[in-house]
């Protein structure tokens, strides 16, 4: 987080330097305070922040793309005279361990429409889904699995 701190600071300044005030010299100077942060992540520790910048972005881009999807199925749906869906709870087991991952995964599989974060066991190794769609229950459960748990996972560890 003191990296990213660091990398808002270099923006500012750099706001500053060109006295130009507004959201396209503010998104250069994160550009800029990014580079200058890579190129000296070293020297200052700040690696795991410089590997995280593309995990974000990926992380934001299949949300997005997840999200159109989900709206455009639900939509076809709706507008179809034929009944699409096959609901089910799908229990799903955790790789995720703290209650910030597990938060975090079950909002985002709640955000995306057709599915809905239930519940999670006592011991907070299942979350229970529910799915509009789930013809398959083993690929309702990767599709969550290696869509939202690893790449989740893998921005936050």
């Amino acid at each position: 987080m003191n990296n990213l701190l660091l990398n808002i600071l270099l923006a500012i300044a750099w706001v500053m330097l060109t006295g130009e005030i507004g959201w396209q010299p503010l998104m250069e100077g994160m550009l800029i305070g990014f580079v200058i942060l890579s190129i000296s992540r070293y020297a200052l520790g700040t690696s795991s922040y410089v590997r995280k910048i593309p995990l974000a972005i990926n992380f934001f881009f299949f949300f997005v793309k997840e999200l159109i999807v989900a709206n455009l199925v639900i939509a076809y749906d709706i507008l179809t005279p034929k009944d699409h869906m096959k609901p089910g709870i799908v229990a799903i087991p955790l790789d995720a361990k703290t209650d910030l991952e597990i938060t975090l995964l079950a909002n985002f599989i709640t955000l995306t429409p057709g599915t809905l974060s239930l519940d999670i066991s006592k011991d907070k190794k299942t979350l229970y889904v529910h799915g509009i769609y789930v013809k398959d229950p083993e690929q309702f459960r990767t599709s969550i699995k290696i869509g939202f748990e690893k790449r989740l996972l893998e921005l936050l560890r």
